[in-house]
């Protein structure tokens, strides 16, 4: 399956797929609103302003698999992230990550890139994946890498 053609659902309901986005460079991030990794929406939100006009566009997918960090509807975890850190970049509704019921963006992602040792497990909220604009998968990154330690690969890139 091509990246572009999962079918997604928006925060909002709406949907989709992440074909709008071709040709972009993807900063793909599994949130939690309750999580010790929550204050990255800032680094984030900061990312997708300072690098939208350039190609960036930066993706979160809520998770409530780590801990229940995300206990909320889409709606409540819409207006979270909108009061509190301003968040303006495109939300998706609520997924898995991993599991039995792991999104198929999920799978695509974590096959094509493992993390550590060779595991394809996302292990924490805010894990991150880069993917170029030609949608091959160039990196992946544990939720202790904030965003602003992944601005020069990001500038590279666009």
């Amino acid at each position: 399956m091509d990246l572009y053609d999962v079918p997604l659902h928006t925060i909002d309901g709406a949907t989709t797929t992440l074909g709008a986005y071709r040709g972009k460079t993807l900063l793909i991030v599994n949130v939690a609103s309750r999580c010790g990794f929550t204050p990255q929406y800032k680094g984030l939100e900061m990312l997708y302003r300072k690098y939208k006009d350039r190609g960036l566009v930066v993706l979160g997918f809520p998770c409530n698999q780590f801990g229940r960090q995300e206990p909320g509807s889409d709606a409540d975890i819409r207006t979270f992230c909108h009061t509190q850190y301003g968040v303006t970049f495109p939300m998706f509704a609520k997924i898995d990550v991993n599991g039995p019921t792991t999104h198929p963006l999920y799978r695509y992602l974590k096959s094509a890139k493992k993390g550590w040792f060779g595991r394809e497990g996302i292990t924490w909220n805010f894990t991150k994946f880069l993917v170029g604009p030609e949608g091959e998968v160039l990196h992946r990154y544990n939720s202790r890498r904030r965003p602003e330690q992944i601005e020069r690969d990001l500038a590279a890139l666009i």
